[in-house]
Formats: C-alpha cells, sequence, structure tokens
C-alpha cells in the first residue's frame, strides 16, 4: 500500500523528491502518513479535499481485496 500511495502523490506533485510516505501498524488498521512540499499541499488535497478523497477511495480499495484496513493521512 505504501508504494501505491508514493506513486499516486509523486505523480500529482511538483516536487516528487519531497514526498514522503511512512507507514506504521496500529492495533485494527496500518496508517499511512503523507508528507509533501507545503507547495504541493493544496494539490495532493485538491479542491474541497477531492483528490485526497480519491486517493484514500483507492487505498481503501486496494486495501479491502487484501483484507485489510489502511488509513491515509495528510500532514503538513
Amino acid at each position: 500500500m505504501k508504494e501505491l500511495v508514493e506513486v499516486i502523490t509523486k505523480a500529482l506533485v511538483d516536487d516528487p523528491e519531497s514526498v514522503v510516505v511512512t507507514e506504521r501498524e496500529e492495533k485494527k488498521a496500518t496508517v499511512l502518513e503523507v508528507r509533501v512540499a507545503d507547495s504541493d499541499m493544496g494539490k495532493v488535497i485538491g479542491k474541497q479535499g477531492r483528490i485526497a478523497k480519491a486517493i484514500r477511495s483507492v487505498v481503501k480499495a486496494a486495501a479491502s481485496k487484501e483484507d485489510k484496513k489502511v488509513i491515509v493521512d495528510i500532514l503538513d
């Protein structure tokens, strides 16, 4: 899942080198924390959060195929 989020996020931003995705396990889910450059934050979130919601939907669909729960957090 981490690689999927990295590929999607790097395709959206102007500075793909600044994209950092960290993965941590919690009791019931895997949490993926996405960090991007401040100038690219709007591109990852999108108008009214549409792009962020789309990223979460794609990851949720991929995770459900593997019977996992994945949470995507976009950090500033």
